[in-house]
């Protein structure tokens, strides 16, 4: 198989549990949006908590250049572990959603 169809499938087996969790507050659920032609793949939260609208990107992830960018990550413990259990190399995930300063640091790919 594809070494970008394996992470395609990867991301969407990881992403797809997050649009079960059930918010104790509010009338909140996460959606999956996945675009595999575009290679993009978030997580949102959409609802009501009591009078104050939900909306926002709880996870991003993106294939660019051959890399996985997680771009948001809205999680406790974070996805990159995941996905890298999952199966995708440590040197194949950026943390995009860091300054390009502080990736070198994080024992993850810079780019």
């Amino acid at each position: 198989m594809d070494t970008i169809e394996t992470y395609r499938r990867i991301i969407q087996e990881v992403l797809r549990p997050y649009s079960q969790i059930t918010y104790a507050k509010g009338e909140i659920h996460n959606e999956t949006v996945f675009d595999p032609q575009h290679d993009r793949y978030l997580v949102v939260s959409v609802g009501w908590d009591d009078v104050r609208r939900i909306h926002g990107c709880l996870l991003h992830v993106e294939i660019l250049d051959g890399k996985v960018w997680i771009q948001r990550d809205g999680t406790e413990d974070g996805i990159a572990r995941e996905l890298e259990q999952a199966g995708i190399p440590k040197a194949q995930i950026v943390l995009g959603f860091h300054e390009p300063d502080v990736r070198p640091y994080t024992g993850y790919a810079v780019a």
